[in-house]
Formats: structure tokens, C-alpha cells, sequence
């Protein structure tokens, strides 16, 4: 799961620009699949067939996609204009450590103004985002940095400790590399019904991929599988959950109350540490999305309880990454196709 983990971070991925990404991911998932393409929006698919006549589909959804910025100018001196792809939280930029996506890669810092400079009372002030700028040291940074180019944070993904792991894009790079963790526990297994994988594109904006691939499948059942807040010290909000309490099921009207409730049922059954994550709208996730692609999916939601979301320090137990592949392993390997009427 490490080993996993680490190439798929260390794969750069911006929304809409997902294509390294994608290609690791692919990698990845091919093994246990029958076959897997790239679709024309940029997504990952892998199938996996059981040969049962008018066997139901199941979708496995996780997002390959990461927050990052683009390039709006270059200026003198080497320094670009910039803005956000996905949600960035512009306090914690100043100062961050960011790699610029042209053809050779290129290392960049999000300039600051030193203490010494500000004036009385500044030092409280928030730097709006349109005023900052990365600092590339290329005094021909016009000819060799197009605008529109990605940006994405420089740090790798490390071990925090044994058992975790930091870095940026593990939301959600943990969600895929469960799910293509519980199709190894079902290489061999006879299955009842088929089962598509789809690492997908633009979660971070628009749900483009999760939303084209859901259409073109057409699966009778789904589950996204993405992250929610873990606790901190300083979060101090109910929607938090405990780090390294495994798996969280989503429940609420969004969700499937029949399929949620037949994956709380395997993971009681197989003793699975497992939290309850009320969702009482809509969820931030694809499931949200895809519910309603063709005449409906009866979606469920899996998450895996992450620190400091939308961080190039998110931070993730791999025991709960592992609680989400054996929950999705468990749950497939004796589902029939059928879930009760609600």
C-alpha cells in the first residue's frame, strides 16, 4: 500500500491536465482487469467480468485529479500570476514550495514579504491570491513558461510514521489505490456480478469524468470511494472522524439506503472498523453526481478519514485505506447483484 501509494502521488495530476496520473493508475489497476482504456475525457477504466448471464454492473469511482494552480502571466524577473484550480485556502501559500509543469519540470517558491518590510498592523493581513506570485529565479521565464501552464506543490509523498502517510494528493490517490488494493483480493475470486473501475478526472471542478463514465457503463450500482475530515486537536467540529477508526460509510438521502446498509451489515459481519459519516446533503463527492446519470445509480459512499484536506500535507492512516479495500473486497465477493427496495 505504501509502494502504491507513493508512485500515485508522485504522479502530478491537475485538473484537467490528469494525464501522468492517469497513465500510473492504469498501470496499476490493469492486472485484475480483464482490460482498461483511457476514455475520451481523460478517466481510467478497468473491467472485469464474471461471464454470468445478466449479471448487474457495480462502479468503483475514485478521483485521479489533485488541486493545483495555472499560470495567468509571466513577468519580469522571472515572476508568474497565478490561480487556483480546485479549492486552495490562500493562507497557507505564502512561502510554499511549488513545481511548475512545462516540459522540463521546474522548481518555483510562492514569494512573501519578509517581516522586516511590512508595515505596522500588516502582519494580520491575509494576501489575496491574484496579489501573490511564484518566484521561478528564470530571467527567461517568458520564453520557456506558456501561461496556462500547471502548477502543482513540490513535496513528495513520505512516511509521517510507520502507519502514515503525508503529502499532497492523497485525496484522493488513497481512495484509488483501496480500490485497486480490494480488486488484488479478488483476482481469483469467482464473482457474481461485474465490476468497472473508473479512476476519473475533474472531480475537483465539475465531476467531468466520473459523470461521462457512469453514462457510457450504465451500472445498475455504484460506490465512490473519497476522503472526509479526520480529528485534530484544533478541528472542533462534529463532522470530523477518528483517525485510524477505519472505513467511514456514508449514509443520507443522496445514498443508496440499501446498499448502505448491506455494506454496514458485511462490515460488522467481518469485523471491519468502520464509522457511520451522516451526510445530510450533498456530499462534495461524485457520488452526488453520478446518482443521477441515465434513470439513477443507487450509489453508496466510502471514505478514508484524512488531515489537512486541500494541503500539500495531507496526512492519511494506512490502516484506514486498507479498512475501505477489505470493506469493498468483502462486500462484492458475495453480493448477487440484488439490494432490498426503500
Amino acid at each position: 500500500m505504501n509502494d502504491m501509494l507513493t508512485r500515485l502521488c508522485s504522479a502530478d495530476g491537475v485538473t484537467g491536465f490528469e494525464g501522468n496520473a492517469v497513465a500510473v493508475a492504469r498501470e496499476l489497476l490493469a492486472p485484475y482487469c480483464d482490460r482498461t482504456e483511457i476514455d475520451r475525457c481523460g478517466s481510467v477504466l478497468g473491467w472485469k467480468r464474471c461471464g454470468k448471464p445478466n449479471a448487474k454492473t457495480v462502479l468503483l469511482d475514485a478521483h485521479l485529479d489533485q488541486i493545483g494552480f495555472m499560470v495567468t502571466d509571466v513577468l519580469e524577473g522571472g515572476f508568474l500570476r497565478f490561480t487556483q484550480v480546485g479549492g486552495i485556502d490562500p493562507r497557507m501559500l505564502l512561502g510554499a514550495e511549488v513545481t511548475i509543469l512545462t516540459e522540463t519540470p521546474r522548481y518555483g517558491v510562492i514569494a512573501c514579504m519578509p517581516p522586516h518590510l511590512l508595515k505596522a498592523g500588516e502582519e494580520n493581513n491575509a494576501v489575496p491570491m491574484h496579489e501573490m506570485l511564484i518566484d521561478t529565479g528564470l530571467l527567461d521565464a517568458k520564453a520557456v513558461i506558456p501561461i496556462g501552464t500547471p502548477v502543482v506543490f513540490a513535496q513528495p509523498p513520505y512516511a509521517l510514521t510507520e502507519g502514515q502517510m503525508t503529502g499532497k494528493c492523497l485525496d484522493d490517490r488513497a481512495g484509488f489505490a483501496a480500490i485497486v488494493d480490494a480488486m488484488r483480493r479478488l483476482e481469483h475470486v469467482d464473482l457474481s456480478v461485474d465490476v468497472v473501475v473508473c479512476g476519473s478526472v475533474h472531480e475537483e471542478t465539475d465531476s467531468l469524468g466520473a459523470l461521462t463514465a457512469a453514462y457510457r457503463v450504465r451500472p445498475d450500482y455504484g460506490i465512490a470511494v473519497d476522503v472526509s475530515h479526520a480529528k485534530t486537536p484544533d478541528s472542533g467540529s462534529d463532522e470530523a472522524f477518528a483517525f485510524g477508526g477505519g472505513v467511514l460509510v456514508g449514509m443520507g438521502p443522496n445514498l443508496h439506503r440499501g446498499l448502505t446498509n448491506m455494506l454496514l451489515r458485511t462490515a460488522r459481519a467481518e469485523e471491519i472498523p468502520h464509522q457511520i459519516e451522516v451526510m445530510e446533503g450533498n456530499t462534495g463527492t461524485n457520488a452526488w453526481d453520478m446518482q443521477v446519470v441515465r434513470s439513477g445509480i443507487a450509489m453508496g459512499l466510502l471514505s478514508i478519514p484524512l488531515k489537512y484536506m486541500h494541503t500539500p500535507i495531507e496526512n492519511i492512516q494506512l490502516s484506514d485505506v486498507e479498512a475501505v479495500s477489505t470493506l469493498i473486497a468483502a462486500f462484492l465477493r458475495e453480493f448477487t447483484g440484488e439490494v432490498a427496495r426503500v
